[in-house]
């Protein structure tokens, strides 16, 4: 992940949340901020794939239903030329 710019904000976690944080940070060697932005970042990219896969499964639905009607045109045509 590259960084350009940090802002520093100001946030509020449940204590709870906050301990799960700084036990990732230590496990990883990293900082809060770093688990807080990496956790946001695969939040996005789930939220991506999640899009991409109704996109394709979308796609193939519309595949499907053209390949069946070109099959059935060509069963005509072969039913009425041969």
């Amino acid at each position: 992940m590259v960084v350009n710019k940090a802002a520093k904000v100001t946030i509020s976690l449940p204590q709870h949340l906050l301990d799960i944080a700084d036990r990732l940070a230590e496990e990883n060697a990293t900082s809060r901020s770093s688990v807080i932005a990496h956790l946001i970042v695969r939040v996005e990219r789930e939220r991506i794939e999640a899009l991409m896969v109704e996109g394709y499964k979308a796609m193939a639905e519309e595949n499907l239903r053209e390949a069946e009607e070109a099959l059935n045109i060509t069963r005509e045509v072969i039913l009425r030329d041969g």
